[in-house]
């Protein structure tokens, strides 16, 4: 009898996540394997809703961003009754291994579905980059040059008026986005979550650039920190006088998930999607895809949920530097 395999996509979707379906639908079909998609993340899977998925079902998406498997939270899956009916979707659908293709929350519920026995295995994918067991995950690259391709635009409108700009940029509770926006793009200060925000140290540099007599200044914000955008914008409106520039204030947001994905994370998505089938045909479940030290590797999951990767505050001292 064929084996089966199923994917699904969760959480925040990502640019090549699409990249990643397409690998594992294509390595388990040439491994002799059936395939179907799950719709909508774990909550599809809780509902049951599995799609046939053939080589031509996957063609032509390599360079779309988003996923065509569609994605949702679901605070529900924390729960083991929720689980369990995952469970049995899957064991009533025939499936013999899964795929998840997602980031911190997505592994998590990976995980569960692993300790209650069932074979599982992770692509790691965030924009954030702060999944533990890979040095950069799917989306990250053209997350982050599509934030530079704001930083450059905005440049230039503010030299042509004198004016400060705060961006804001996604990447929740970490700061790498920021960090490596803001070294990328030539910014001249940068907020984190990982370290304390002074307003008035930012407030400072903007004066200096001023003084200096630069065209401009760029702060890049990270949407996590303390200070965000907005609150900085809102501590600044207290010393307009004294930062030299107008201040205006740009939240790049969901535009960052919205690009297709870029060379890099089209091949890190396809050689994790097909690690991942490998790892199943193998019967080496439990474990996160991840790229690690310049060469795919497997983490297991034991080793990746509860932990957050920590960002190398050198870099920060080269944002500094650097400004």
């Amino acid at each position: 009898m064929t084996k089966k395999i199923a994917v699904l996509t969760s959480g925040g979707d990502a640019p090549g996540m699409n990249a990643a379906i397409r690998s594992v639908v294509r390595v388990a079909l040439h491994k002799g394997y059936e395939v179907c998609g799950v719709q909508q993340g774990y909550q599809g899977l809780i509902d049951g809703k599995f799609i046939p998925l053939g080589a031509r079902d996957v063609g032509g998406i390599i360079q779309r961003g988003g996923t065509i498997l569609g994605s949702a939270r679901c605070p529900e899956f924390r729960t083991r009754e929720a689980q369990n009916k995952a469970l049995r979707r899957l064991n009533q659908a025939a499936v013999d291994g899964l795929v998840v293709v997602g980031g911190n929350g997505s592994q998590a519920g990976a995980f569960k579905l692993f300790q209650l026995g069932f074979p599982v295995v992770g692509v790691a994918s965030t924009i954030d980059n702060d999944l533990y067991g890979s040095d950069i995950t799917i989306g990250v690259d053209t997350a982050l040059n599509i934030a530079l391709e704001a930083v450059d635009r905005l440049k230039i409108t503010a030299s042509s008026h004198r004016r400060a700009f705060l961006l804001e940029v996604m990447g929740r509770d970490c700061g790498y986005m920021a960090l490596m926006t803001a070294i990328a793009g030539g910014a001249e200060a940068v907020v984190i979550p990982e370290q304390e925000c002074d307003p008035e140290e930012i407030a400072n540099i903007i004066e200096a650039a001023y003084e200096h007599g630069k065209a401009h200044a760029i702060v890049i914000v990270a949407e996590g920190a303390t200070y965000n955008a907005q609150k900085l914008s809102a501590y600044f409106e207290e010393h307009h006088e004294r930062l030299g520039f107008d201040l205006r204030v740009t939240i790049l947001g969901h535009v960052q998930r919205g690009g297709n994905p870029g060379a890099f994370d089209r091949i890190l998505a396809s050689r994790l999607g097909a690690s991942a089938v490998e790892c199943l045909v193998r019967e080496e479940p439990g474990v996160l895809v991840g790229w690690v030290k310049n060469e795919i590797r497997t983490t297991p999951y034991a080793e990746v949920v509860g932990r957050k990767k920590s960002l190398d505050i050198q870099l920060l001292q080269l944002a500094k530097m650097l400004d």
